[in-house]
């Protein structure tokens, strides 16, 4: 079951961070780990990921049954899980209204059978530091009202979907929301 067990920190460094410690240490598949607040979220390329604390979506899930489609069936689950219009953005970021809503970074050990899926979605933040002011938004700018634990119930339901989901569907439905572009 995907978000069973779950480990809610107030503040960590990072979720992934965590989630690897756990699924090293044997964490069962679909184990969520979440945070009101990171210090040190990071995304693709040692990119730092940041939001004000309870307001945005910060998980990590560990995963025991892998598949290279992984970050494509994630952004694929994330866009379904909105609230509002969403596509991708190669390879695997979520835009809505031509701006990033939220990343994506796996990480993994398929040689010790485990993945980490993290995910950082904007969904109140108001303000972004002024290098992301033209490039970043979240659910609550681009009209929707909604909160960080309604939509991480909305997302864990999707990813339970689309993680099951026959590979030519993925790619189709990742193609469809502009992942190839």
């Amino acid at each position: 079951m995907i978000g069973t067990p779950r480990v809610h920190h107030r503040v960590t460094d990072s979720t992934n961070e965590r989630a690897r410690e756990l699924a090293a240490a044997g964490a069962p598949h679909g184990t969520l780990v979440t945070a009101d607040g990171q210090e040190a979220g990071r995304g693709r390329q040692g990119r730092v990921w940041t939001a004000p604390p309870g307001s945005a979506v910060l998980m990590s899930l560990v995963l025991r049954e892998l598949d290279e489609l992984l970050p494509l069936t994630a952004a694929v689950a994330v866009c379904e899980a909105l609230p509002v219009e969403a596509g991708v953005k190669w390879p695997n970021d979520v835009w809505v209204d031509g701006r990033k809503v939220a990343g994506i970074l796996v990480e993994g050990r398929p040689q010790e059978g485990w993945a980490v899926l993290g995910i950082g979605l904007n969904v109140t933040t108001d303000a972004f530091p002024p290098e992301l002011a033209d490039t970043a938004t979240s659910l609550r700018l681009a009209g929707a009202d909604t909160t960080p634990e309604a939509v991480l119930s909305d997302l864990l339901a999707s990813l339970s979907r689309w993680l099951d989901a026959p590979r030519d569907s993925v790619l189709a439905a990742w193609r469809s929301r502009g992942g190839d572009r």
